[in-house]
């Protein structure tokens, strides 16, 4: 039967195919490096020792890499005693194959195309190995895999190997760590405001928490009325607004200020959420734009301000009750088609889990919703603001300022945040506590309405890599919009 199906089988039909390999380029580039130190800094920036194919030419590569960082001279000679002595290729010892290299080596101006080639057949490796075990995974249907989890699965590895070219994380040196902070600490002390992340465009809370931290879950939370969606709406405007596209060596861009948004709105429509936008950026009352009671100067102010708005990179996903998988899924396509920096999610208790088992349990579903944004910031190395509610214990309490322990339905929300951040304001509550006019009382609550007109507190209740406490802004009601407090030495001069 075996005899029969092998002579009706195509003859064209290998029985062994090799992975995608190209020896020789990896010789040559090698030998370029032992040649000319200066060659490896032309492929240094994408090419790792494991895009190599042949185990000794991933050694080769690592040592010389570093002997040149460390400002050794790389030669044949400088790095055979790091490399196995006993070993042979085919009739050479590891010294004369070094020699043989560097003999033939090619010069230095092709060696960054001997690299991409490499780069380029070690991607489709892993392509191979992605594609291999979604076929055996689909193939052997594990009970506890469905099919629109390995989907998810698959996607993932794919992002990953599109973004860095690999897909598997594995372990990185403490080197390679400490090197990627010198470079963040370097950056920060270039960039206008000395932020570290991705400012805020509010002076205060920038300065406070050094601006949104890559791959930071920040949690921003407080009670309805508080004005969370319009500092959400007011951070995700000034950074797409500051939005400065550079280039990089690959041809990607990369934003070199400000930042691409993705922002999921679960709970009002993308047209809601412009109409709040326009209104906070061309301060006319939202309420006016929807009657259409405006007068020339406000139209005129709105078509100025809609103009600004059309060309700023901040997108919208409207679909309500989105999924962790989905909006994953859609943050990854955005990524990879548009550029994204930040993600803004209005709001967590508007979101669904992704299996069925936490959907039958609400703080489940709340911990698997948070541990996956906490997962997916990582994974795109962007931060995301999470918006959500607090229960309403801070109602039945004298002071009304939020905690951490009325954060809604699962302990992992404080847990899993990174920043969690309160936003609080004074005169929502005194609005409602009028007492008869002309009494001692009225006085009293006069001065405290006046104390507290117009301010709004954003309470950092926890904070990483950071100090906790209390930053006021200004608070510009009819115009949901927040800003930055006048400091004491800015106010003009007051006379008594």
């Amino acid at each position: 039967m075996a005899e029969a199906l092998r002579k009706n089988a195509p003859a064209e039909t290998p029985l062994y195919r090799e992975a995608p390999n190209n020896i020789e380029a990896e010789q040559a580039l090698l030998g370029a490096i032992l040649v000319n130190n200066d060659a490896y800094y032309r492929v240094s920036d994408f090419l790792k020792p494991s895009h190599f194919y042949e185990p000794l030419h991933r050694k080769i590569f690592e040592v010389a890499g570093e002997l040149i960082r460390m400002g050794k001279m790389a030669s044949p000679v400088t790095i055979k005693t790091f490399l196995p002595t006993d070993g042979k290729i085919g009739d050479l010892t590891v010294p004369h194959y070094l020699a043989r290299i560097a003999a033939e080596a090619v010069t230095v101006i092709n060696a960054s195309d001997y690299g991409r080639a490499i780069y380029d057949l070690a991607t489709r490796r892993a392509l191979i190995t992605v594609g291999e075990d979604m076929v055996n995974i689909a193939y052997d249907a594990p009970v506890d895999m469905s099919p629109s989890e390995q989907i998810e699965d698959a996607e993932r590895r794919l992002f990953e190997l599109a973004e860095t070219g690999r897909y598997d994380g594995g372990f990185e040196s403490f080197g390679d760590a400490v090197r990627t902070a010198i470079d963040m600490a370097a950056a920060a002390y270039q960039r206008d405001g000395h932020l570290s992340g991705i400012a805020t465009g509010l002076r205060d809370l920038d300065n406070r928490m050094g601006g949104l931290q890559a791959s930071d879950l920040i949690v921003l939370a407080g009670r309805p009325g508080m004005g969370k969606t319009s500092l959400a709406t007011n951070i995700a405007f000034n950074i797409a607004e500051a939005y400065v596209p550079a280039q990089q060596a690959d041809g990607s861009f990369k934003a070199a200020n400000g930042g691409v948004i993705g922002f999921f709105s679960l709970e009002m429509s993308s047209e809601q959420l412009a109409t709040r936008i326009i209104s906070e950026q061309a301060e006319v009352p939202s309420s006016k734009i929807r009657r259409g009671d405006l007068t020339e100067a406000d139209f005129e102010k709105l078509v100025a301000c809609t103009q600004t708005l059309q060309k700023i990179p901040l997108y919208i996903d409207q679909t309500g009750g989105i999924s962790i998988a989905q909006l994953a899924a859609r943050a990854r396509r955005l990524k990879r088609q548009r550029g994204l920096d930040v993600i803004v999610i209005d709001y967590i208790q508007l979101m669904q889990g992704s299996s069925a088992k936490a959907s039958q349990n609400r703080v489940q579903e709340i911990t698997e919703i948070t541990t996956g944004l906490k997962a997916l910031a990582k994974e795109l190395g962007v931060p995301i603001i999470a918006l959500s509610q607090l229960s309403r214990q801070v109602e039945s309490r004298d002071d009304k300022r939020p905690q951490l322990s009325d954060l809604r339905e699962s302990g992992s929300i404080e847990q899993d945040a990174d920043v969690v951040i309160f936003v609080y304001r004074e005169e929502y509550y005194l609005k409602n506590k009028e007492p008869k006019f002309g009494t001692e009382e009225y006085v009293k609550w006069e001065n405290e309405m006046n104390e507290a007109r117009g301010k709004a507190e954003v309470i950092i209740a926890k904070q990483r890599h950071g100090p906790t406490g209390t930053v006021s802004l200004a608070f510009h009601g009819e115009f949901t919009r927040f800003s930055d407090l006048a400091e004491e030495h800015h106010l003009p001069e007051r006379f008594e």
